[in-house]
C-alpha cells in the first residue's frame, strides 16, 4: 500500500528549497552539504532525503521554482489600455517587485546552471528562452523599429536584464531609490537607447 502525503508536505518541500537557496548563494552548490541543509532547516538528513533522492535534485527544484515564477510575471503582461511603453515598464516594475525576497534564488540561478544534470540545465535554458522572447515582443511593441532588426532588438533585451538580473548585488530597499523608481530607471534606459 502506498503512504499517503502528509498536509504539510508541500510546505516542507518550500521550507527545504529556501533554505537551500539560501546556502547555495553563500557557499556555492559544490560547497554545501545536505549535513549543512537539514542543520539550517532544522531537520534530519533523512527527513531531508525524504523530500528529495539527492542535492541535485533540490537545485533543480530551487530554479524551477524561481524560473516559473519570472515566467509567470511575464507571461501575465497583458496588453490592454496601457500604451507598449506604459506596459514594459510595467513588466520591469513586475520583474523587480519579484526579486525582493528572491535574491539567493536569484544567484542560484545565474551562477549554478552548470551545477544541474544535462536535461534539467537544458529545461531551465528553455524557459530563458521563453522569458527572453515573451520581453522581446513587448519591447518590440513599443519599439517597432526593432522588428527589422532582431539583432539589436536581442541585445536591448539582454542588456535589460543584465541590469535587473545584477541588482541583487548592490540594490538596497532602503536606500534612496526605491524599486519602483528603480525600474521606471531602467526602462526607460531601454526605450531611450533603441
Amino acid at each position: 500500500m502506498a503512504r499517503t502525503q502528509a498536509a504539510d508536505y508541500d510546505a516542507k518541500r518550500d521550507a527545504i528549497t529556501t533554505h537551500a537557496a539560501k546556502l547555495f548563494a553563500q557557499k556555492g552548490f559544490a560547497g554545501a552539504s545536505i549535513s549543512e541543509l537539514a542543520e539550517r532547516c532544522a531537520v534530519s538528513k533523512s527527513l531531508i532525503y525524504h523530500y528529495y533522492a539527492s542535492k541535485e535534485a533540490i537545485l533543480v527544484d530551487v530554479m524551477n521554482d524561481h524560473i516559473d515564477d519570472l515566467l509567470r510575471v511575464v507571461s501575465a503582461q497583458k496588453s490592454n489600455a496601457e500604451t507598449a511603453r506604459e506596459q514594459f515598464t510595467s513588466l520591469t516594475r513586475d520583474l523587480l517587485r519579484h526579486y525582493v525576497g528572491a535574491a539567493d534564488q536569484q544567484k542560484v540561478l545565474l551562477y549554478e546552471l552548470d551545477s544541474l544534470p544535462a536535461d534539467s540545465k537544458s529545461e531551465i535554458i528553455q524557459k530563458q528562452r521563453k522569458i527572453i522572447s515573451k520581453v522581446e515582443d513587448i519591447l518590440s511593441k513599443s519599439k517597432p523599429a526593432l522588428l527589422n532588426n532582431r539583432k539589436m532588438l536581442r541585445t536591448n533585451v539582454m542588456l535589460f536584464f543584465g541590469m535587473l538580473n545584477w541588482t541583487h548585488t548592490w540594490f538596497k530597499p532602503k536606500g534612496a531609490v526605491s524599486r519602483d523608481e528603480l525600474a521606471e530607471m531602467a526602462a526607460e534606459v531601454i526605450l531611450k537607447s533603441v
